[in-house]
């Protein structure tokens, strides 16, 4: 697993990529594992802050109650549609995925500017994998870009 510093380091450019994709927009897409086993999807806020990808929830919200269970979660960044016209103009939709470790801690969840009164759920996310697609400058062949924890980075054109 790695820090979002040390993905920077490694992969600087897919790094700058999927950084700009993911600040498109505020809300993103999380994936959790309900009880069962079953996927649930819900919106969330994450920021990329001191080299980590960090993610809050309110008390109690099952998103974060999926994730102490088990910390396995995907995050999928805003998207727009790709001008038809102009596929190469498209800029890319970016994914992450990690496990989630939740901060308790009174004194670190203070130095990410969590009020000590406040009870909502922090966690960081240890990054398996990153992926971020996009459209080549030709427009003819979807790109994707990817960095998976022991299998190091990689592209894959498909037309």
């Amino acid at each position: 697993m790695a820090s979002w510093q040390e993905i920077e380091k490694e992969i600087p450019a897919l790094a700058a990529r999927v950084l700009a994709s993911m600040g498109k927009g505020r809300h993103k897409t999380m994936a959790t594992l309900r009880r069962d086993g079953s996927p649930r999807i819900s919106g969330t806020e994450v920021e990329f802050k001191d080299g980590e990808v960090w993610l809050g929830s309110m008390p109690g919200a099952m998103k974060a109650l999926d994730l102490r269970r088990d910390p396995r979660v995907a995050i999928h960044g805003p998207s727009v549609d790709p001008d038809e016209r102009d596929p190469a103009s498209w800029d890319g939709e970016a994914k992450l995925a990690g496990r989630a470790v939740e901060v308790t801690d009174p004194a670190a969840r203070e130095a990410y500017g969590v009020p000590p009164e406040e009870d909502s759920h922090l966690f960081r996310v240890e990054v398996t994998e990153v992926v971020h697609t996009r459209v080549d400058e030709s427009g003819e062949q979807l790109v994707i870009e990817m960095w998976h924890e022991g299998a190091g980075h990689r592209v894959v054109r498909r037309r």
